[in-house]
């Protein structure tokens, strides 16, 4: 599953099984209609639950992402599974003009150094 997530997350093709596990409801619509960020997004928030560090390109690609639910989601999996390598990235991130964003941001900056003390 973290492989099909990872590709998700580089815009690739995968199962349409995959989205709609982890699209749920909304995943036939967005298939047929898009908007394509909402398969980004999918790909990340299923790296919440499961976690591989060969993802840690992806998440770090995900944290650039033109949009910003896909650069919410993954600082969200920066913090869970407390991906230091990531520091700097979501901390730049406190900065994004979006306010979810910046504060997916600094919760997960606040993790990673509190995990770090």
């Amino acid at each position: 599953m973290a492989v099909g997530c990872c590709r998700l997350i580089a815009g690739e093709n995968v199962d349409a099984d995959l989205i709609h596990v982890l699209g749920g409801a909304g995943a036939t619509y967005v298939i047929d209609n898009g908007p394509d960020y909402w398969l980004r997004v999918w790909g990340t928030r299923g790296l919440l639950w499961n976690w591989r560090r060969r993802a840690l390109p992806s998440v770090r690609l995900a944290l650039r992402d033109d949009a910003w639910r896909v650069r919410e989601m993954a600082c969200k999996v920066v913090a869970r599974h407390q991906i230091g390598d990531l520091l700097q990235s979501v901390a730049d991130l406190r900065d994004d003009p979006i306010p979810r964003v910046r504060t997916a941001a600094t919760r997960a900056v606040t993790v990673l150094t509190a995990s770090r003390a």
